[in-house]
């Protein structure tokens, strides 16, 4: 028997007529590994809230989810609430007491269990997650990944037979989030629990996937083996669903002579098997080692001197002695680990919080001494968090509220571009918290370029994001940058960083280690880079995107 039976089910949101998931067929057995991907709104995440009955979405619903046999709605609750566990992207949105290992007993004491149980129980998980030195710190004081690992092992307390997984490592830095796709992995394997995880990150994962579920317009498009999908999609020359795929996977169909054969080895998956496979092709570093981006930059737009920030005067320093220059016109993709001040500093640069020590200036004028909205002329900030900027009933609503509030002369027809831009059409009349992560990254980006600011501070903006609407994001801040907008992006996504940044900087200890154009940021690194500059560094070492591959190879 089946442990997960989907049988024709169709999903529409109340109040909308649009089907979000349409004839969905899918069976899941006990101890698989399947990765669900695709475009952002495809439906991945409605889907995974349908099969854990307690947060499922109010709407229509026809045809059947089967849980070892039985339609979700019959199980009994207890049943439901231990053997579905569920991690969701955001990892504050699924923690609700002060101190780890009050977190960790919460979900055990709610079924009732005795004190001597659940020590017992939380002594064995809390070494096995290796969390035993933060039991008694508080939660809020952890980073993203710490606090993911946490959310992880309490669904794991109570031995779930199926874990779902709706983009985990959104938050995550790459070395945070490679850890943790390890341990679910560890989980997966040691502990036999069935896994469904949405992901638009999928270097790691079609390495250690049984089965990858392609969806695409609320429907399931491909459904295969990582290397059968590949096959397939690359066949069907599905320029979408292509660009979705693993770049060394890519690599191997663009660089083998005969498709679906590589020369020497099968398709690789993981940046060992890419290393094999580049050691059989030939190439040149031709044009690949001096790659830097022409500065046509003359104007100085932001000017971080010494700054220094701490939250509260017993808290240690976040950012000490950062001194940092902002072109106008500029593209600056800063990275860094959880933790490491990349929201902060973003802050400051929008005037939000004020620092200790140091000063920010803003077109030579120190942002202290700005009025706001003077600040609001020139500043456009899209935090971490879309959720942060709304307040009203539907994104038709937050977009026109936006308009109202923008100090230069807009336009209907600049807030119907946006639409446009951002595929927000066939949501207008939705809640923005009834949108999926990526529609809501979209809206809040929309809602800030409503006023054509002059520097625009994006925190996070591809979380959530699939390849296309990346692309997307990246044409639309190419256009802004032709316009003399300067753009300044705290990101975990060093491909987004490696393809279109024009210089990347490394937030570490309060300030800035390292600073240069891509080729030179990302080849010099040795965790902080791609997944193509891993595989092939040894033959291309300024070679850091699929592109600069292609162009040395063919």
């Amino acid at each position: 028997m089946a442990l997960l039976q989907i049988n024709n089910f169709n999903f529409t949101y109340a109040g909308d007529t649009k089907k979000v998931l349409s004839g969905i067929n899918l069976t899941v057995g006990q101890g698989e590994f399947i990765v669900l991907c695709g475009p952002s709104g495809s439906g991945k995440t409605t889907l995974l809230r349908n099969i854990k009955r307690e947060i499922s979405p109010a709407g229509i619903k026809t045809g059947d989810i089967l849980y070892k046999g039985m339609a979700l709605d019959e199980l009994k609750a207890e049943v439901s609430a231990k053997e579905i566990g569920m991690v969701f992207q955001e990892p504050d949105s699924q923690i609700v007491m002060d101190t780890v290992i009050h977190e960790l007993a919460f979900s055990l004491e709610n079924f009732g269990y005795a004190p001597d149980f659940i020590n017992k129980k939380l002594s064995e998980m809390a070494a096995f997650f290796g969390l035993t030195e933060y039991l008694h710190k508080p939660v809020q004081e952890l980073s993203g990944g710490q606090k993911q690992v946490i959310n992880i092992c309490s669904v794991m307390l109570t031995e779930p037979k199926l874990l779902l997984l709706d983009e985990p490592t959104s938050q995550l830095d790459p070395v945070a989030a490679r850890e943790l796709i390890s341990l679910i992995h560890q989980i997966n394997r040691e502990f036999s629990v069935t896994v469904i995880i949405s992901e638009h990150r999928l270097e790691e994962l079609f390495s250690i996937a049984d089965r990858v579920v392609y969806m695409d317009g609320s429907i399931i498009k491909y459904c295969n083996s990582p290397d059968g999908v590949s096959k397939e999609i690359m066949e069907a020359k599905d320029e979408y669903a292509v660009k979705s795929i693993p770049p060394i996977v890519r690599l191997f169909f663009s660089l083998s002579k005969e498709k679906g054969k590589g020369p020497g080895c099968g398709i690789p998956m993981s940046v060992r098997e890419g290393k094999q496979f580049m050691q059989n092709i030939r190439c040149s570093v031709n044009g690949l080692t001096d790659m830097e981006i022409k500065k046509d930059w003359v104007e100085e737009i932001i000017n971080c001197k010494d700054i220094g920030f701490r939250y509260a005067r017993e808290e240690p320093m976040v950012l000490e002695k950062l001194t940092l220059k902002i072109m106008k016109g500029e593209f600056m993709a800063i990275l860094g680990g959880n933790g490491s001040g990349k929201s902060t500093l973003l802050l400051a640069m929008a005037g939000l919080i004020t620092p200790q020590q140091g000063s920010i200036c803003v077109r030579k004028k120190n942002i202290t001494y700005m009025k706001q909205s003077e600040r609001n002329g020139i500043i456009g900030y899209v935090a971490q968090n879309p959720l942060l900027h709304f307040t009203l009933d539907t994104v038709k609503e937050e977009l026109e509220f936006a308009l109202q509030n923008s100090l230069k002369t807009g336009s209907k027809a600049k807030m119907e571009e946006l639409i446009e831009l951002f595929g927000l059409k066939d949501l207008t009349d939705r809640h923005p918290y009834d949108l999926s992560g990526g529609q809501q990254q979209n809206l809040a980006v929309a809602c800030a370029l409503i006023h054509e600011p002059e520097i625009l501070l994006i925190d996070e903006p591809t979380k959530g994001l699939d390849s296309i609407s990346k692309e997307k994001l990246a044409e639309l801040l190419k256009s802004l940058k032709g316009k003399g907008t300067s753009v300044v992006m705290a990101t975990h996504d060093i491909e987004f960083a490696a393809h279109y940044a024009e210089k990347c900087a490394m937030l570490f200890d309060g300030s800035i280690s390292d600073c240069a154009e891509p080729s030179r940021f990302f080849s010099g690194n040795y965790f902080y880079t791609t997944s193509i500059n891993r595989a092939v560094r040894d033959y291309l070492p300024h070679a850091i995107t699929y592109e600069d591959v292609i162009r040395a190879c063919l």
